[in-house]
């Protein structure tokens, strides 16, 4: 007898890919390898799932909703968690997925995660932001996101679309728009573009305090189409940072690495 159909719960942000050759694209863009670790973030009903499985042997997957969660781990192929990704240590998950494979001599220890998925529109910020915290065990990261999303992902500094988001990101990483999908990809369609994303962690980034730098990004950030000399120079009078930096500019104007030094000055 077959399960029932599952019904996409809009709290979950649920909107599932069906358009094969989008799906083809997407896989063949991740290009996993069977010796590699790669966690899927909410799999749904498994259209990149079973592709990769396929060519992986053994994939990992997060997925919240308990329905789906069961019907995953009758698939003995997948490991299944079921849990709230921005609850998800991802160093403790590799750890666990390096001992339940240390069978498997094609498995290196030293492996990092490879993270992909179709992220729920609804939350997909925060889980940009949770995985921060375990960039050091993470390889690359493939995402589909609101289009809108990832143009202020990989936006440059003087546009409409660079941000805070885009800042936090690109101290850390390079990013690449690699794919659009249109809203029939999906069922239910949702009412915005989509888009893939690449994400590979720079492999010597600067040594600074992230959360001075997500301090100082967010206050210049605050009311961005202000001059910096009314956001970020009241914070920097407040913490009696004497650091040079250009307060004639409004925060779209500076570059990341700005950012970063004065970050590094104020700490």
């Amino acid at each position: 007898m077959k399960p029932a159909p599952h019904i996409a719960r809009k709290r979950f942000g649920q909107h599932f890919l069906t358009d094969q050759d989008i799906i083809e694209t997407i896989v063949r863009e991740i290009a996993p390898k069977p010796e590699q670790i790669v966690v899927e973030i909410g799999p749904g009903l498994g259209a990149l799932t079973q592709p990769l499985v396929e060519r992986l042997g053994r994939l990992a997957v997060i997925e919240l909703d308990r329905d789906l969660a069961a019907r995953l781990r009758s698939h003995a192929q997948l490991d299944v968690t079921e849990a709230d990704v921005l609850k998800v240590d991802f160093a403790q998950l590799r750890q666990s997925l390096l001992r339940t494979r240390a069978g498997a001599s094609s498995i290196d220890p030293a492996s990092k995660l490879r993270v992909v998925g179709n992220l729920p529109y609804n939350i997909s910020t925060p889980i940009l932001f949770h995985l921060l915290d375990f960039v050091d065990v993470i390889e690359d990261q493939h995402f589909m996101l609101q289009k809108e999303v990832v143009d202020r992902m990989v936006a440059r500094p003087a546009t409409s679309d660079y941000s805070r988001l885009s800042v936090m990101l690109q101290w850390r990483y390079t990013m690449q728009d690699i794919l659009a999908v249109p809203p029939l990809s999906f069922d239910p369609p949702p009412r915005v573009d989509s888009a893939v994303v690449r994400m590979l962690p720079l492999q010597n980034p600067p040594l600074v305090d992230v959360r001075r730098l997500s301090e100082i990004v967010r206050v210049a950030f605050s009311q961005r189409r202000k001059l910096l000399r009314h956001t970020l120079g009241k914070w920097l009078e407040e913490k009696q940072c004497g650091a040079r930096f250009d307060l004639q500019r409004r925060a779209e104007e500076v570059p990341v690495q700005e950012y970063v030094d004065l970050a590094l000055a104020a700490g």
